[in-house]
């Protein structure tokens, strides 16, 4: 069976890349954390052809350049400075993107989501500070939405994942809404207990996105961007429930605790898609 190679760039406030690396190997790929630096100083020698080693690349959450500037935003120029071809290149092969939280901002910063008509270059959609003025660290529901083509979502419907952040609010135009909606490129929304959309309801939606949106992806499903963190969901001890889940099963030993969290899922599709490439 093909190893898959997984790419977790590192630096500048970055502060989620070991959870993320343990992740991905968790789900079965052989990943690397390195310095964004070091890949591009990589590139002077390697050129467009500096990430051909790697079948997923992952922007990792974090505070980039402390989002002084905004959330992702040097991030994105560095990187699009720098590595622009090789990202190029990359999506031309049909590999693997994912962003989380700050990756997410990074992403849409690039221009690499919403892709829509697969351009790759403009900006056309915003993550900004929340409604509530505030940084927010909380668990929310998400509604997957079974009909987009993300790869990283496959067999998966209602979910909870942690959320930190303070500009996290999804904004675009009605046109381009519209279009996101109409391609299927909307993967979740936030939602209440009972699995619908949060309709712009607080706290389920966290930040005032709109059509609650917390992801979405290129039209080939191979590039997403989330503002929750899959990774923070490595162990089902991670939930805040966790000791009402243990204490279930004492009781009852015929019942099962998890063997894999929702967040692991969403890696271990990435790397079984990327076997097949």
């Amino acid at each position: 069976m093909k190893k898959v190679k997984a790419l977790v760039l590192t630096g500048y406030g970055l502060n989620c890349d070991y959870e993320t690396h343990y992740c991905l190997d968790s789900a079965g790929a052989e990943s690397q954390r390195i310095h964004m630096n070091q890949i591009i100083h990589e590139a002077e020698e390697k050129g467009r052809g500096v990430l051909d080693p790697y079948h997923i690349l992952v922007f990792c959450g974090g505070f980039s350049w402390g989002d002084d500037h905004g959330a992702g935003v040097l991030m994105a120029t560095k990187l699009r400075h720098h590595l622009g071809e090789a990202l190029e290149r990359f999506l031309e092969q049909g590999k693997l993107i994912l962003g989380i939280c700050n990756g997410f901002q990074t992403l849409v910063n690039l221009g690499l989501l919403p892709g829509l008509e697969k351009d790759y270059s403009p900006r056309s959609v915003a993550l900004t500070y929340n409604d509530t003025g505030n940084f927010i660290d909380t668990w929310v529901r998400l509604k997957v939405l079974g009909d987009s083509p993300c790869v990283f979502t496959h067999g998966l419907d209602e979910i909870e994942l942690p959320v930190r952040h303070g500009e996290g609010k999804f904004y675009a135009s009605e046109q381009v809404i519209k279009d996101l909606v109409e391609n299927k490129q909307v993967v979740m929304q936030y939602a209440l207990s009972t699995g619908e959309p949060a309709q712009g309801r607080w706290p389920e939606n966290p930040n005032g996105s709109l059509l609650d949106i917390a992801g979405i992806c290129d039209p080939t499903g191979r590039v997403f961007g989330l503002m929750p963190h899959p990774e923070a969901f490595n162990h089902y001890t991670n939930h805040p429930h966790w000791t009402y889940l243990k204490e279930i099963h004492k009781r009852n030993p015929n019942s099962k605790l998890p063997k894999e969290t929702h967040g692991i899922k969403i890696f271990r599709n990435a790397v079984q898609f990327a076997q097949a490439l």
